[in-house]
Parts: C-alpha cells; sequence; structure tokens
C-alpha cells in the first residue's frame, strides 16, 4: 500500500497531548503504523555512559506517534487535509489534498 504520510512532510497531531503542534515527519515505521515527529511526544531517557569519558543523564528526545493521530498539511491551504491518490496521464501515481485537490510534491 502507498504511504499517505512520508519522511519530510508536514503533519499536525489530531489527538493526544501534543494536540495541534505542527511538526516535520523525520522517520516513519510502517510496519508499526508510527512516524517519528520533530517537537512531537518528547519522552525523557535514562541513559548510561557506556564509554570511558562519555557522560549519561536524561535525554529528551520524540517518541513515536501513531500514525492515525496525524494529519497531512495542505500546500495550496496550509490546513490538515485528508490523502488521497491520482494516478496521472504520465503513468505516475501521486498524493493529492482531498481539500483542495493539489498534488502533493515528495
Amino acid at each position: 500500500m502507498a504511504a499517505r504520510i512520508k519522511k519530510g512532510d508536514t503533519v499536525v497531531v489530531t489527538t493526544g497531548s501534543s494536540k495541534g503542534t505542527r511538526g516535520e515527519v523525520l522517520s516513519v515505521n510502517p510496519t508499526a503504523n508510527k512516524a517519528v515527529v520533530r517537537g512531537v511526544a518528547i519522552a525523557k531517557r535514562h541513559k548510561k555512559p557506556t564509554r570511558m569519558g562519555e557522560e549519561g543523564g536524561i535525554i529528551a528526545r520524540e517518541a513515536p506517534v501513531h500514525l492515525s493521530n496525524l494529519a497531512l498539511i495542505d500546500p495550496k491551504s496550509d490546513k490538515p487535509t485528508k490523502v488521497g491518490f491520482r494516478v496521472l496521464d504520465d503513468g505516475r501515481k501521486v498524493r493529492v489534498a482531498k481539500a483542495t485537490g493539489e498534488v502533493i510534491e515528495g
């Protein structure tokens, strides 16, 4: 199945503690239906020093968010939209914003 949300897309969180937050998708895990979004779902992890001279401590980093809790930002209207697919005349399958019909690059 084709990916509706890809790495590099700008998305908004629709539910959860980070609701309304926008960010760029850093990575997508299609088998787990999760994505890591910059600045969303910050989790603190305790890290032990593993080598000599390396410091341990508490590190804040992004946790994965389920794809159903993300909505793609329409490039034309700058609002959240659903994603559809269309086959162009040259045979390419592209993502399309349902709200405006605009082709989403990437």
